[in-house]
C-alpha cells in the first residue's frame, strides 16, 4: 500500500481544462437550444474534488487570454485550487467540448482542442517546486495525445516527482476520440510503469497489457505493473464496483446504488476521492469506499464537477437514507 512520503504535501496535478457548452434538455441539437456554459477536465476534477475534501489541490495547464480562460481561472481560485501553475497563453484559445444529452440515456460529446491554449502545455510550465512539495502528482492518459509538447511535460512532471519522493498517480483515462489503442498502448503503459498508483477501467488495462477482458487475465495484468514497480492497481469498473490490487491483497468495493443524472465524470470523481483518502494515510478499504462515494454522488449531480462534497458532508452523503432531518 502507497503510504505518503510527505504528509500535508496535498495533491498537484496537470492538463487541459475545457469550457463546456452543455444542451439543457435531451434532443437533438438545433437553433435555438438552451445551452448551460461550465468546464471541465479531467485534472482539474481531481484537484477541485481533493481541495473540497480539505487538502492542498494545484492545476498546471494553459488557458486562453480569453473569456473562458478567466472563467476557468476565477473558478479554481474559488474551489481553493493554488493557481501557480496556471499560464494564459495569449497565442491560442481555451478549447471547447459540446456535451449533448441526445436522449436521456445518451450522452454525446465531442471536443474542439486542436491549437488549443492546454495543447500548448511544455516543460517549462512546470513549478518543479510545486511539484516536488507534493504529497501526490496526478497525471491521466488524455495530456500526452494532446501534442509532443505536452508529452514531454507529463514526463518531465514525472520525473521531477519521483526525484523527489512524491508519490505519482497515473489514470489511463484513454479517449479513443484522441488516438487509436495501437498508437496509445505503449505510451500509456510506460507512464503507468511509472507511476506508483494507477488507476485504469478494465478494457483499458486490459489495452496496455495485452490481455483479455476474463478477470484471471485482468488480474494477471494488474500483477504484471506490480511487477514493474506499481504500488496499487486500481480497476473503475462502473456499477460493478472498483477494486485495488497490491503485492499482499485484493481489496474490492461494490458501486453505490444512485440514480444517475449525468454519468460523465465519474472515474475523475472517483479518483479524486481514492487520492483524497491516500492523503489522509487512510486504509485501501476506505479509499476505495471514499471513491464510490464521489463517484455516485458525481453522476447524481449535474456536471463534471459541480456536485462533488465537502468534507463536512461526507458522512450525509454516506449515510443510508434520503431525507436529513
Amino acid at each position: 500500500m502507497v503510504s505518503i512520503r510527505r504528509p500535508g504535501g496535498g495533491l498537484v496535478t496537470l492538463g487541459e481544462s475545457l469550457a463546456v457548452l452543455g444542451t439543457a434538455e435531451p434532443g437533438p441539437l438545433h437553433v435555438g437550444a438552451s445551452m448551460r456554459f461550465s468546464f471541465a477536465g479531467a485534472e482539474s476534477t481531481v484537484a477541485i474534488g481533493v481541495a473540497r475534501l480539505g487538502h492542498p489541490a494545484g492545476w498546471i495547464g494553459r488557458v486562453g487570454a480569453d473569456e473562458p480562460g478567466r472563467v476557468i481561472r476565477t473558478q479554481l481560485l474559488a474551489e481553493g485550487v493554488t493557481p501557480a501553475g496556471v499560464h494564459v497563453d495569449t497565442e491560442a484559445p481555451t478549447a471547447i467540448l459540446v456535451k449533448q444529452s441526445r436522449t436521456a440515456d445518451q450522452t454525446r460529446v465531442t471536443y474542439r482542442r486542436t491549437g488549443s491554449a492546454g495543447s500548448r502545455l511544455c516543460g517549462d510550465d512546470l513549478p518543479a517546486e510545486l511539484i516536488a512539495s507534493a504529497g501526490v502528482l496526478h497525471t491521466s492518459g488524455i495530456t500526452p495525445i494532446l501534442s509532443d509538447s505536452a508529452a514531454e511535460a507529463v514526463n518531465a512532471a514525472i520525473t521531477v516527482g519521483r526525484d523527489a519522493g512524491t508519490c505519482v498517480s497515473f489514470d489511463v483515462n484513454y479517449r479513443a476520440a484522441l488516438w487509436s489503442r495501437e498508437t496509445a498502448m505503449p505510451v500509456l503503459r510506460e507512464l503507468a510503469e511509472r507511476a506508483d498508483i494507477v488507476f485504469a477501467g478494465p478494457d483499458e488495462l486490459a489495452m496496455i497489457s495485452g490481455c483479455g477482458r476474463d478477470p484471471d487475465e485482468l488480474f494477471d495484468a494488474a500483477r504484471q505493473l506490480l511487477d514493474r514497480g506499481v504500488a496499487e492497481v486500481v480497476v473503475k469498473d462502473g456499477a460493478n464496483g472498483a477494486w485495488t490490487v497490491t503485492a499482499e491483497d485484493i481489496h474490492r468495493r461494490p458501486a453505490r446504488v444512485v440514480t444517475v443524472v449525468d454519468p460523465v465524470g465519474a472515474g475523475d470523481a472517483f479518483a479524486a476521492g481514492y487520492l483524497s483518502a491516500v492523503l489522509d494515510e487512510l486504509p485501501i478499504p476506505d479509499r476505495l469506499s471514499r471513491g464510490a462515494l464521489l463517484g455516485a454522488v458525481c453522476v447524481g449531480t449535474r456536471g463534471d464537477w459541480e456536485g462533488l462534497p465537502y468534507r463536512d458532508e461526507l458522512a450525509d452523503l454516506a449515510a443510508e437514507y434520503d431525507v436529513l432531518r
